[in-house]
């Protein structure tokens, strides 16, 4: 990759640190027996870097934006039962409140990429 040049998703940092939280969150909750629970929880942060993927490869940059935002709501969701898995002790604190963190900082440079894309395309 030149320097700065974006040409591909696995390029995308936003991407990588989807990935990331999303393998992070798999390998935490791998002997959680709330089946329900650790499937939607797995399946909602799969779900951020999967829609950045799926939207980078989008024909038009409306597509793309809509797939960011459906991204954005994916960690939102993550974030929803990171709070319920901390409240109801299936995470520790201390490791919920730094995936609720992450899973923040995702969510602002989503919001950055949305914009970027809004303006410069």
């Amino acid at each position: 990759m030149e320097k700065g040049r974006i040409t591909k998703f696995e390029d995308l940092l936003v991407w990588k640190e989807g990935l990331d939280l999303s393998i992070e969150i798999y390998k935490i909750l791998q002997n959680c027996n709330d089946y329900g629970f650790r499937d939607q929880i797995r399946r909602a942060s799969v779900s951020i870097p999967s829609n950045i993927a799926e939207g980078f490869d989008r024909q038009s940059n409306k597509e793309y934006i809509q797939f960011l935002f459906i991204a954005k709501g994916s960690c939102s969701e993550v974030r929803t039962q990171l709070y319920l898995a901390k409240e109801i002790g299936i995470i520790n604190e201390l490791i919920a409140d730094s995936l609720l963190e992450r899973s923040r900082k995702i969510s602002a440079m989503i919001t950055k990429l949305i914009s970027a894309r809004k303006e410069n395309f």
